[in-house]
């Protein structure tokens, strides 16, 4: 899979969803077994979806502060 297409993949992808790959992702890396190219396409699909969980992270940051920002 190329990273533009990684990327597309994920980019659809709620918080709660990209969080929940992830984790799976981890979980299988941990567990060991994967072959190299496996494991070097499990961590790049886990690159991709932290990258997404930061991004959803960061908007919600934005949002709490502009909403901060505006009086009463």
């Amino acid at each position: 899979m190329t990273e533009q297409k990684r990327e597309s993949d994920v980019a659809g992808l709620s918080y709660e969803e990209a969080r929940e790959q992830l984790i799976a992702v981890v979980g299988r890396l941990e567990a060991g077994g994967a072959s190299l190219e496996e494991s070097l396409a499990l961590w790049e699909r886990g690159e991709a979806l932290a990258a997404r969980c930061e991004d959803w992270l960061e908007g919600a940051r934005k949002r709490l502060a502009a909403a901060r920002d505006q009086p009463l």
